[in-house]
């Protein structure tokens, strides 16, 4: 796995917890003030006040700009950021690829496929959250029928389930293209691609809680199995003779993952990037114990996506830019620069 070089100096990963959550909060509050319209930090802080006191702001446009319009998506930035973050470690880790991210295992591109299904032909558009369901079935179904093929093949192992991610993402983009295409409807092209890209303009207070709940749930099982992770990523067969489940782990780990980037992209899109150098990130400053990596990635995750967010909205203003734009535009740099790094190995040892 990842380090910084041999022998070389970490950040404690508490102190550095402390730092990002400390950061983050700080940053939530900001930019909250940050938008297409600007407001004025005391203002918003005297909303915030309010609202976690039980009572309703005084003014009703800061009251409706803050609370019923910005903090959702910010709350839901972070979490979706957190959640990827931890989502790449993992399934990196699965792989043993440094190149993996959430969406290898085709679960956006299958999401993207249900979501095309709704704003194209209008499957479930008599439900509440009609492209979130769309999206979440898009996202399991794709997962079952990954799942099912590679367990038909001979089972769950690395390469097998980079294959067939690889190529059923592809299936599923071709679908979504087909619908597309097909659709009378040119606003539909744009709000697909829109949606396909990223965006946390439709969140909404009733599906933060659900989000972060899957979130909690990922990372506690993750964190119980830190030592079979660590094990895992240095091979099938050294984690076989520790005594690993390899088989059950995989397994496990796939269904974790899976399960915990569907439900993400139905609330958000397709983001990239954040579940790719997040992590990477993380192993150079805590080194490659899972026990480290997986917190680290979580907060950083969720610090990374909020100002991502933030960038998207006050950009062009008072348009928005897809979030996979920016993520791409900020992580592209980032992730070269740490492939730079005279003494950056995934695999461990260095150069």
């Amino acid at each position: 796995m990842s380090h910084d070089r041999p022998g070389g100096r970490r950040v404690p990963t508490g102190a550095l917890l402390v730092s990002l959550a400390v950061l983050t909060l700080v940053s939530a509050v900001v930019s909250l003030a940050l938008g297409s319209e600007p407001l004025e930090v005391s203002g918003v802080v005297d909303v915030l006040r309010t609202r976690l006191s039980g009572g309703v702001g005084a003014d009703p446009t800061y009251d409706t700009i803050v609370w019923e319009l910005r903090a959702p998506r910010i709350i839901m930035g972070m979490v979706v950021g957190a959640g990827l973050a931890m989502a790449g470690a993992c399934m990196q880790t699965l792989v043993r690829n440094p190149l993996a991210d959430p969406y290898l295992l085709g679960v956006s591109a299958g999401a993207g496929v249900g979501a095309t299904l709704v704003i194209v032909l209008g499957v479930f558009s008599g439900l509440g959250w009609a492209l979130s369901l769309g999206a979440l079935g898009g996202a399991l179904a794709a997962t079952a029928l990954v799942f099912g093929i590679s367990m038909w093949q001979g089972g769950i192992t690395p390469l097998r389930l980079v294959l067939t991610g690889v190529v059923m993402s592809a299936a599923f983009s071709s679908v979504s293209s087909f619908l597309v295409f097909f659709s009378a409807d040119p606003r539909a092209t744009q709000s697909v691609l829109f949606w396909l890209l990223g965006s946390l303009s439709g969140s909404v207070w009733d599906q933060i809680l659900p989000s972060v709940i899957v979130v909690a749930i990922a990372m506690v099982i993750l964190l119980a199995l830190h030592s079979w992770l660590d094990a895992l990523a240095a091979g099938a067969d050294v984690a076989s003779a520790l005594g690993v489940p390899v088989k059950a782990l995989r397994i496990g780990l796939f269904v974790v993952t899976s399960v915990l980037v569907g439900v993400l992209v139905a609330v958000s899109g397709g983001i990239g990037f954040v579940g790719l150098v997040v992590p990477h990130l993380a192993r150079i400053l805590v080194g490659a114990l899972h026990r480290n990596v997986l917190p680290v990635a979580a907060v950083g995750g969720a610090l990374f996506m909020l100002w991502v967010d933030v960038a998207a909205r006050v950009i062009v203003r008072p348009q928005e830019i897809p979030l996979s734009v920016v993520t791409g535009l900020v992580g592209a740099p980032i992730f070269l620069f740490l492939l730079g790094r005279r003494h950056y190995s995934y695999s461990g040892g260095g150069e």
